[in-house]
């Protein structure tokens, strides 16, 4: 005979239970919302997160998810919608899948190589070379100038006069206008390179969470930025990304900002190449 209230009582909220006592994720999930008097399109609804995916996260089937990072946000979003803890249930996720990756540094979106001058041995043949033709040009000046001494002390004795030549007026040379500078483009403004996608986000909400993955599928970063706080994302060829609440992000894609009207608490996920965006 037991004393107190059983796991499965409703005395005992989900996320409060003993470790080894508590009910599943999707268990949890599934008696606060009905608890809260939610249906599961309402649930769907109000997070964005499609109805078969929420009955399949209440059975505790994470396979519609799409990976692990997926399955965290909807966890987070759910646990939101129905009133419990996001962090405890994403913490008991981590311990039954292998524990939370870590978050891997944004990738540089410039790096400057660093060239080391050879050293180089010295050319004696061009060293003759360009003595030689100083000694020839050295004489050749000397004779030059000795020829032109005596043709003039020659003129001065017989009484000849040269005439100066009337100084030429001088020629207006017509100014070319300069041609028009070319308008800055947005490529230009921002400084990126036009064989990479680039992407740079900003909090100016209060706070978001953000994934990041490049085209191989290598996680570029997982986790919550605070209000103020920016990252920077490259990759040859796409990026994809996952905003917890987009209202609170500022895109800028390839130099350009993105324009989308994005709501308050609204997820998103996106997909950005190299040529993007194509409007906007």
């Amino acid at each position: 005979m037991s004393i107190g209230n059983s796991p499965d009582s409703p005395g005992t909220p989900p996320g409060n239970a003993p470790e080894d006592d508590r009910p599943s994720i999707g268990r949890a999930l599934q008696q606060a919302r009905i608890a809260a008097g939610l249906t599961v399109d309402e649930v769907s609804t109000s997070t964005r997160v499609r109805s078969p995916i929420v009955h399949a996260i209440e059975a505790d089937d994470f396979s519609r998810c799409g990976g692990d990072v997926y399955a965290r946000g909807h966890i987070r979003m759910l646990a939101d919608a129905v009133g419990l803890d996001p962090a405890a249930l994403v913490a008991q996720y981590d311990g039954a899948h292998g524990g939370r990756p870590a978050p891997t540094p944004a990738a540089p979106l410039f790096e400057a190589e660093r060239i080391r001058p050879e050293r180089r041995r010295p050319n004696w043949t061009a060293a003759m070379v360009a003595a030689i033709v100083a000694v020839v040009g050295y004489v050749g000046f000397t004779m030059f100038s000795g020829n032109d001494k005596e043709t003039s002390s020659r003129s001065v004795a017989e009484g000849a006069t040269a005439t100066a030549p009337a100084p030429k007026k001088p020629t207006a040379v017509p100014v070319k206008p300069a041609p028009p500078k070319p308008d800055r483009s947005d490529s230009a403004i921002a400084a990126v390179p036009t064989d990479r996608v680039t992407v740079k986000m900003v909090v100016t909400g209060t706070k978001s969470w953000v994934s990041a993955r490049a085209y191989n599928g290598r996680l570029l970063f997982d986790g919550t930025l605070m209000q103020g706080e920016s990252k920077t994302f490259t990759d040859p060829q796409k990026l994809d990304l996952v905003l917890g609440d987009s209202g609170a992000i500022q895109l800028f894609v390839n130099g350009k900002e993105v324009q989308d009207d994005f709501s308050p608490g609204q997820v998103e996920r996106l997909t950005y190449t190299k040529g993007d965006p194509q409007a906007g």
